[in-house]
């Protein structure tokens, strides 16, 4: 079958200069603008009060939540508290809608968001895990249903730039989203639809394919920091031919992870895993938040049983 023809997504402004600027040169600038006497700082976000210093927090007005933990990123729910709402097919275009899941409080200020995609012949029920799972840690979640379920991977990246478009400028929670922090994750066709959505979309601040699905296997145009996330017994969309390939291909300057799931097979991704959210968590932490806090989870590469294989570029600080 013919993939249904892709609608045009409205373009995000330039992507910000933030991260820019090396995490270790901060302090040297502080001090710089100490000595100039501008020592005075802007009064530090509400997330102050979970105790991040008020000097942290005016070096990264994007960081959300407490301090995380093993614990925190392992847990069925994070710090913060959500919302849940349905999105009708009718009511958009570019993607067949979906269901958003959102932090209640904004006293921290916007968030990130984040779309995901489901795979071949699959709803949005397949990766509806993930929604409350990367909602409650601080973003902003669309987990969306495609024009049809039999669209090609390349469709499903035009349709996740639609649906975080359509987070950021037209949803009933666009206030809650900063536009310039958007993310897409995807399963099987869905992930290589987040690789398509990263190569057609140099702005986007994180992309996460799960056991990804794609005829084209090289990715060297991507710019947007890429966890790639494989699984040692997937028939369907084997490392070999996909995930490997995927990761090898992206340029060696970018910051990418590839994680190997341990005697896992292709439908890992569609329902609850410990080890796919601590590590997309982390990994949309890192990027989307820029908040360096998470690194310790992601450099050095992560052990452990679940984890047949990891390899990185450790995050470029």
């Amino acid at each position: 079958m013919q993939p249904v023809p892709d609608p045009q997504s409205t373009p995000p402004p330039t992507r910000p200069t933030r991260r820019r600027l090396p995490h270790a040169l901060r302090p040297l600038l502080a001090l710089a603008l100490t000595a100039a006497g501008l020592a005075a700082l802007p009064v530090a976000p509400a997330g102050a009060r979970d105790g991040a210093p008020a000097t942290a927090l005016a070096a990264n007005p994007y960081q959300r939540g407490p301090a995380p933990t093993v614990a925190s990123i392992e847990a069925t729910r994070g710090p913060f508290a959500i919302a849940q709402t349905t999105v009708a097919a009718s009511s958009v275009s570019g993607f067949r809608g979906g269901t958003i899941y959102y932090p209640t409080s904004t006293a921290e200020g916007t968030f990130g968001a984040v779309a995901v995609s489901p795979g071949f012949t699959s709803s949005q029920s397949a990766v509806a895990w993930l929604g409350p799972r990367l909602a409650s840690q601080g973003f902003v979640v669309i987990t969306i249903d495609t024009l049809s379920v039999y669209d090609q991977p390349a469709s499903r990246g035009t349709q996740l730039l639609a649906a975080v478009d359509y987070l950021a400028n037209s949803s009933s929670v666009r206030t809650r989203v900063d536009r310039n922090r958007l993310a897409v994750m995807g399963h099987s066709m869905g992930g290589g639809g987040s690789l398509s959505a990263a190569a057609a979309r140099p702005s986007l601040q994180a992309a996460i394919p799960l056991t990804g699905w794609h005829t084209v296997k090289n990715w060297s145009s991507v710019r947007v920091p890429t966890l790639v996330i494989g699984a040692e017994n997937d028939t369907t969309a084997p490392v070999s031919s996909h995930s490997e390939p995927f990761y090898t291909s992206l340029p060696a300057s970018l910051d990418k992870a590839y994680l190997e799931l341990n005697a896992a097979g292709h439908s890992a991704p569609t329902s609850p895993n410990v080890t796919i959210a601590k590590y997309s968590i982390s990994w949309l932490k890192r990027f989307v938040d820029d908040d360096t806090r998470y690194e310790q989870f992601l450099c050095p590469a992560p052990r452990g049983s679940a984890i047949q294989e990891y390899r990185d570029t450790c995050p470029h600080s």
